[in-house]
């Protein structure tokens, strides 16, 4: 179930919306910040393949990799989740 923005589960799995927009802020985040995917995995412990996987939103990180991904861009997991614009 997906209403407006805001972060919902339907069976335990995160929304579609969701997904796709940690995708689209993690590749922003990265191409702003100067790092190659290759670059952000190395940061993270992570396989560069992997790491792509996020960005095309075809994987979803766990919530320890996910809060990692938040402290690396000094930004909350509220916006890479796309439920805060800031």
């Amino acid at each position: 179930m997906v209403v407006s923005n805001k972060l919902y589960y339907h069976n335990g799995i995160m929304s579609i919306t969701m997904k796709v927009f940690l995708g689209e802020r993690l590749k922003e985040l990265r191409v702003i910040n100067g790092y190659t995917q290759k670059d952000v995995a190395q940061k993270l412990g992570i396989n560069a393949v992997t790491y792509l996987h996020y960005e095309k939103s075809q994987r979803q990180p766990t919530l320890e990799l996910l809060a990692d991904m938040a402290a690396l861009y000094d930004v909350s997991i509220d916006y890479l989740l796309g439920i805060q614009n800031t």
